[in-house]
């Protein structure tokens, strides 16, 4: 309760420097009690969703997740407010102490300098709450296809331009759009690769939040194939459960219904493609990931039957196994799918300028490909979302790799 209450305190404190703000940047009455209304409403639905609301799962459902967006938005568009006023505050406490004690009474403000930082303030808090709101409304469907071409001087002359399409993080429990799935889905069947490879977290908590998207998801088709391996949100440990067997059976339906939607599902084991006398190993771990993650992958186990040459492609949902384990084993792992990371579903990417998220001081590989020590990985962007219910320059991602064989055209 304790928490409630100054969470509310400080909620209300950063609204009122907001309201400063518009009083003296607009004559207009209207927009304050808009503001206050609009604010009001954010935090009452925020505090019924996380209280008294249907799910008390660690996960956000949907109506979860939108009170949580809408905060997020309205407290970024509060806290630069603030960060204007309450430094110019700062500033005029400083300077009428120091007069005061130096018994100067000269007129240290401007005028209308508290209108301007007003304007300037609201100008600028405007934009990351806009865009904040776009990543709800538009962003978190606006789908990319990013092409990549890898060259290896090992790969089976069989597989030169062999193409893979990955997706990953479909998180189907919070989809609200079935045209837009339908869209990226069409989408991923129109690059008409050799294979689909997907790289786990298919539901938020419970397989029956894919029993609606199942049927379409079935109709993803590649000549070669398409196969799968778990994420963490996969194995139900963010809700609580009844019981155990509960929980357990939970996991074995989601197994059940990825192979009935035609995946291949891979739990620490491994398949080869095969073209001509040409293969390629397919090799498919458990949730891998660092600190509080589950841990169930297995990559001796999930290698048992191939071969040190072998050409070979790892499954793995989080990209922390890559660095923690992957990169440093004794059999070079030729490339690796991960996800996980969504990009954190917020950052600045322009192509050959800059590529940043906050998600970075968390994770050194966090979204497109990286090499270390003559391997690679693809941490794929995630095609659903989770949490803040959008995305803002982190778009959902559908990844197409073509193979190359150095020296072949």
């Amino acid at each position: 309760m304790l928490r409630w209450i100054l969470f509310v305190i400080v909620y209300l404190a950063m609204g009122l420097y907001t309201l400063q703000a518009l009083r003296s940047a607009t004559r207009f009455p209207w927009l304050y009690y808009l503001y206050t209304v609009i604010a009001l409403l954010i935090l009452g639905n925020f505090i019924y969703q996380f209280t008294v609301g249907d799910d008390t799962g660690r996960v956000l459902n949907r109506p979860k997740s939108y009170a949580f967006g809408f905060l997020i938005a309205i407290l970024t568009f509060n806290l630069i407010t603030m960060f204007f006023l309450f430094s110019e505050d700062l500033y005029r406490l400083f300077m009428g102490g120091y007069h005061k004690i130096f018994g100067s009474a000269r007129e240290f403000t401007l005028p209308e300098r508290r209108r301007f930082l007003s304007l300037i303030a609201l100008g600028i808090a405007s934009l990351p709450f806009g865009a904040l709101l776009y990543g709800m409304y538009r962003g978190k469907y606006r789908f990319r296809v990013l092409n990549y071409d890898l060259e290896f001087k090992d790969l089976p002359s069989e597989f030169h331009n062999y193409t893979i399409t990955q997706i990953s993080d479909i998180h189907s429990g919070s989809f609200d759009n079935r045209a837009k799935i339908e869209y990226g889905v069409s989408m991923i069947n129109e690059q008409e690769s050799d294979v689909i490879l997907f790289t786990g977290d298919m539901v938020n908590n419970k397989t029956s939040e894919m029993a609606p998207w199942a049927e379409l998801f079935a109709t993803l088709e590649a000549a070669d194939g398409k196969y799968s391996v778990l994420g963490n949100h996969d194995y139900g440990d963010y809700i609580p459960w009844d019981t155990e067997e509960a929980k357990a059976q939970n996991l074995e339906d989601l197994k059940d219904l990825q192979r009935k939607m035609g995946f291949d599902l891979l739990l620490n084991e491994n398949r080869y493609l095969k073209k001509g006398d040409g293969r390629i190993a397919l090799i498919g771990v458990e949730n891998w990931g660092r600190g509080g993650f589950k841990k169930a992958g297995d990559l001796k186990k999930a290698s048992e039957g191939v071969a040190p040459e072998d050409f070979k492609i790892l499954l793995s949902h989080d990209p922390s196994h890559w660095e923690d384990e992957v990169i440093h084993d004794e059999w070079h792992y030729h490339l690796t799918l991960s996800g996980h990371t969504h990009g954190m579903q917020f950052g600045i990417e322009i192509p050959g300028w800059i590529k940043w998220s906050p998600v970075k001081w968390r994770y050194k590989y966090w979204a497109g490909i990286y090499e270390e020590l003559g391997q690679f990985i693809n941490v794929n962007r995630g095609f659903g979302f989770l949490g803040y219910p959008g995305r803002v320059g982190i778009w959902p991602e559908i990844t197409v790799i073509r193979l190359r064989k150095t020296g072949m055209s």
